[in-house]
């Protein structure tokens, strides 16, 4: 099985932003196959915060939140003490064949080297017309106003560290080709965004990539393989600080979606 390297790690920038995703934010695609009773797998959850929320909607159904971060499960474990989280290898997953009726993973394949091997796994353990939900950001996609030289040079950094890892930082545009080499064939695909364009937005998304720049993982790895220095990485941090208070910055991510039917 492949050993991959999460290119943004787990500092508190990163878990603290993913601390924010929810099922109006992050999964509304699946919000209407979501039922009570039914049995849901959360591959590569972080914090746990959509687990919870899928915990509500599918109550009393079984769900249970898995990463390959043994820091971050604890974290979620902590927060949300009525859900089940565990550390699992999302290439091995520990569950019977046919035994979730959702199995969802949001901004997962993006990260892992063998990204058909990954949608494979989940198909094994969805039920027969169980759904495999994933969701994943386009990088080459996002785009920005006004044009800040800093942040052109944080793209460009980001995905060459993604690359080293031997991830796929424009995960979203390849989804539909991926689940249909890992077998499916009832797949209805879709697209969305986040749009970071007023004040509020615009701070809270400026100012965690200011620090994600500087202290996550992702800078680490920038500086290990050669692609930025950590002076440069300051200037790329102050830029994104920059952007975050213009007053007409607008910023859009762009996110590919698929319900694939087991």
């Amino acid at each position: 099985m492949p050993e991959d390297q999460y290119t943004h790690g787990h500092h508190a920038s990163v878990v603290d932003a993913h601390a924010t995703r929810n099922i109006a934010n992050s999964a509304a695609y699946l919000a209407p196959h979501l039922a009570p009773g039914q049995r849901l797998l959360d591959v590569g959850c972080g914090p746990g915060t959509i687990t919870a929320e899928f915990a509500e909607r599918v109550a009393p159904g079984e769900v249970l939140g898995i990463d390959i971060g043994e820091d971050v499960i604890d974290q979620a474990a902590e927060r949300f003490p009525d859900v089940r989280f565990e550390v699992q290898d999302l290439y091995a997953l520990d569950s019977p064949d046919d035994s979730w009726d959702i199995v969802h993973a949001h901004q997962v394949l993006q990260h892992v080297s063998d990204p058909v091997a990954a949608l494979r796994e989940m198909r094994r353990v969805a039920k027969p017309g169980g759904l495999v939900a994933v969701r994943d950001a386009d990088y080459a996609a996002m785009h920005w106003s006004p044009q800040i030289p800093e942040l052109d040079r944080w793209l460009q950094v980001y995905r060459q560290v993604a690359y080293g890892n031997d991830a796929e930082p424009d995960a979203g545009r390849w989804l539909l080709g991926w689940a249909r080499e890992a077998g499916f064939t009832d797949i209805t695909p879709n697209v969305s965004t986040w749009l970071f364009a007023n004040d509020e937005g615009r701070q809270w998304w400026g100012g965690t990539w200011s620090q994600r720049v500087l202290h996550s993982s992702l800078a680490t790895q920038a500086v290990e393989m050669g692609h930025a220095t950590m002076d440069e990485l300051q200037e790329l941090s102050a830029g994104w600080t920059r952007w975050s208070n213009e007053p007409n910055g607008w910023f859009v991510v762009v996110h590919g979606e698929l319900l694939c039917r087991a």
